[in-house]
């Protein structure tokens, strides 16, 4: 498998642009994205792509029209990292096939290479409201 590199540059003492093929992001908290929003994002996006991979792959008729994520940060350490994430998929699937949709989430974290890319302390939740 090939290896994949990024540029990042520091273009001040708190700011980052990273260097991308479709453009540049900027990496702060003040403008573009913190890192620690990048990951939660990155989590919340890849376990979309995978429930809809396995969602089609069950034959499941559905459309993710939002994901919500949200996380909290632990704050009995220094660095503060994330203790937990959840990750809500507002979907429309047919009422006949919502049981199986439900556990179709179970199947996420052993598939989305985000996830299993996480210290394992981090507790990944994720459920699905019906629209």
């Amino acid at each position: 498998m090939a290896v994949e590199m990024l540029e990042i540059y520091q273009l001040d003492k708190n700011k980052f642009e990273m260097h991308t093929k479709k453009g540049e992001w900027i990496l702060t908290k003040e403008k573009g994205y913190s890192p620690v929003q990048m990951l939660v994002s990155s989590v919340a996006a890849c376990g979309g792509y995978v429930y809809s991979s396995i969602l089609e792959n069950s034959k499941i008729e559905a459309n993710i029209s939002k994901i919500e994520v949200s996380y909290r940060r632990s704050e009995q350490k220094k660095a503060e990292p994330i203790s937990e994430i959840h990750i809500k998929f507002i979907a429309s699937i047919p009422e006949i096939d919502h049981k199986r949709a439900l556990r179709c989430l179970k199947l996420i974290p052993a598939n989305c290479p985000v996830m299993q890319s996480l210290d394992p302390t981090i507790q990944v939740t994720e459920t699905v409201v019906f629209i």
